[in-house]
C-alpha cells in the first residue's frame, strides 16, 4: 500500500538521528558538434506520484516514467529514499541506471517539525540527509522551511542555511533555498539572498508559490537568475492547480526573461496538488510538452 508523505515525515528525524554522521535538445540528448552547449535542463518532482517509501522500486519505476515523457533529470523528496542512506551502493547504483540525473533530494516537513529558530529542518537532520545525498549521487539538497519575517528571523534562517551549505560543499553537493507560499514572499527572498553566502546557497525558485505571493516572476527572475540553481514551475486557474501550461502563469514571459539572462539551470515541473490528487503523467506529460515549447519558442 503506497504512504502518504505527511503519514511517513513523523518518525524520520528519530530515524535520522541513528543513522552515520531535458535539455533544449530533448530529454539531455548531448549537444551535437559544433552547436551550443543547451543552457537549461527539464525535469520533475516525483511528488505527483504517489510513491511507497519502503518498496524503491516504485520510485525507479516512476523516474522511468519521467525519462520515457523526456525528462533529463528529477527531485524527490528525503523520504522516499532514506532507508538507503546507510547503505547506498545498490540504491545509487540502481539511479544512475534510470539514466536521469539526480537534481536533489528535498527536505519538506510539517511546520512543527521545523527547528523554531532556524525555521528550517534540525541539523541533526539535514546533516543526515546531506551525507545520504552524497552517498546516492545527488547533486542538491533542497531545504523548505517556514517563513522568516522579521529581522532576527531572516538572520538566523540565513545563518543556518550557510552552516548547511558549508556542511553540503564538503560532500560536493549544493544547498537550494525553495520558498513556500507567503504574503512577504518576495521580500523573504531578497532578504535572504542579501543575508546568505552565493559560494554555499544557491535558490530553487517555486515560481507557483511566488506568483500566489504576487511576485511578478519574469521580473524577479530576470533580477536574480544568478542564485537561482533551478525554478519549479506549477500554474493555476481559479486558484486550483492545473498542469503547466493551462492557467494564467506567465510561463511564455517566464520562459524569456531567463533566456535572456543566458540562465544555465534545470527547470523542474511540479504537479502536486493540494488535494493529495496523484495523478502521474496525467498532468506531468502537458506540463512537459508546455514546458519545452515555452523554454524553445
Amino acid at each position: 500500500m503506497a504512504v502518504a508523505r505527511r503519514d511517513v515525515l513523523a518518525g524520520f528525524i528519530a530515524v535520522a538521528a541513528a543513522l552515520p554522521a531535458s535539455s533544449l535538445s530533448m530529454g539531455g540528448a548531448s549537444a551535437r558538434p559544433g552547436r551550443e552547449e543547451a543552457l537549461v535542463h527539464f525535469g520533475a518532482q516525483t511528488n505527483a506520484w504517489r510513491i511507497d517509501p519502503h518498496q524503491f522500486s516504485s520510485l525507479l519505476d516512476v523516474i522511468r516514467e519521467m525519462r520515457g515523457v523526456g525528462y533529463a533529470g528529477f527531485e524527490t523528496g528525503f523520504a522516499n529514499v532514506i532507508e538507503h542512506f546507510s547503505s547506498p551502493s545498490e540504491a545509487r547504483r540502481e539511479l544512475q541506471e534510470t539514466g536521469l540525473e539526480f537534481f536533489g533530494i528535498h527536505i519538506y516537513l510539517p511546520s512543527e517539525k521545523y527547528d523554531p529558530v532556524t525555521r528550517i529542518a534540525p541539523a541533526s537532520l539535514y546533516e543526515t540527509v546531506l551525507r545520504g545525498g552524497a552517498a546516492l549521487g545527488a547533486k542538491h539538497v533542497i531545504f523548505s522551511s517556514i517563513p522568516a519575517k522579521r529581522p532576527d528571523e531572516i538572520a538566523h534562517k540565513a545563518g543556518a542555511l550557510d552552516s548547511a551549505g558549508r556542511s553540503a560543499k564538503k560532500l560536493g553537493l549544493r544547498v537550494a533555498y525553495h520558498n513556500e507560499k507567503n504574503d512577504e514572499g518576495e521580500k523573504e527572498l531578497e532578504a535572504l539572498m542579501e543575508a546568505t553566502d552565493p559560494q554555499y546557497v544557491s535558490f530553487l525558485l517555486d515560481a507557483g508559490h511566488a506568483y500566489l505571493s504576487g511576485v511578478d516572476v519574469p521580473r524577479f527572475v530576470g533580477k536574480h537568475s544568478a542564485r537561482m540553481a533551478g525554478i519549479h514551475l506549477r500554474d493555476f486557474r481559479d486558484g486550483n492547480q492545473v498542469p503547466v501550461g493551462q492557467g494564467t502563469f506567465p510561463l511564455a514571459a517566464t520562459a524569456r526573461a531567463l533566456k535572456q539572462a543566458r540562465w544555465r539551470g534545470w527547470v523542474l515541473n511540479e504537479e502536486e496538488r493540494a488535494d493529495g490528487t496523484k495523478a502521474g503523467l496525467k498532468f506531468i506529460r502537458p506540463a512537459f510538452e508546455e514546458t519545452k515549447k515555452a523554454f524553445e519558442s
